[in-house]
């Protein structure tokens, strides 16, 4: 009797480890998808936030479920996602700083790159931040591609290079709420003794114009940000 339950213990212990390999044997993603939001016009990245920022939605064919997957893009305006399984993908950009981009097919495999040409809807033009005395100035113009009203311009100030509206220490922002003239120089001003505590005297701070579209689930558009010492 024993021997028989030795027995049955020794065939259950292996039939376990059996399927503890079949379940490590499952295949590892073996691709790589990156690439680059790109001005449809003048070529350049589309700046974006790396929160609350533009995202893709991608789904894997193949499978009933369809379930979307998501990929946030960085600041610079690219994204990689190097853990991915060579298939055939349906890919979007949604709730961007761009007009709305119809979803692509795309066959990855191996190192896929797929840039996106997108309009953003503003470009800001012309954009110089500096300090002058005891304030930090930004002027710019605005070149907006779509008929909405330009709702709010902003000068943001954070120690990393991500700065944009949802990362900011310090803002300088201003309602607009109308078409921009696109021949308007656009000043916003940051008062660096009112602000002490938290840009602070011998320091290195990022600053970076921003732009925001009346559209629904827009975001803003911006320059690249700017590093100064104070």
């Amino acid at each position: 009797m024993m021997k028989n339950i030795k027995l049955c213990l020794s065939v259950l212990v292996l039939v376990l480890a059996l399927s503890g390999c079949s379940i490590d044997n499952y295949p590892a993603p073996d691709a790589q998808l990156h690439g680059t939001f790109l001005d449809i016009e003048t070529n350049e990245p589309v700046e974006q936030d790396i929160i609350r920022g533009s995202t893709i939605e991608f789904v894997e064919h193949g499978y009933a479920s369809e379930t979307k997957q998501v990929m946030v893009v960085r600041n610079d305006g690219s994204y990689r996602n190097n853990l991915i399984f060579s298939n055939t993908y349906t890919i979007t950009p949604v709730r961007g700083n761009f007009v709305p981009a119809e979803p692509q097919q795309v066959n990855v495999k191996g190192d896929t790159q797929l840039d996106f040409k997108v309009q953003p809807y503003i470009r800001i033009k012309e954009a110089k931040i500096e300090k002058s005395g005891n304030k930090v100035i930004a002027s710019f113009k605005l070149q907006q591609t779509v008929i909405n009203n330009v709702k709010k311009i902003g000068l943001y100030a954070h120690p990393e290079p991500n700065v944009g509206e949802p990362m900011r220490t310090v803002m300088a922002d201003q309602e607009i709420n109308t078409v921009a003239d696109p021949n308007k120089v656009y000043r916003l001003e940051i008062d660096l003794p009112s602000n002490s505590s938290n840009l602070k005297a011998g320091s290195q701070y990022f600053f970076r114009i921003g732009a925001l579209i009346d559209a629904p689930e827009s975001k803003y558009n911006y320059a690249k940000a700017v590093r100064l010492s104070l």
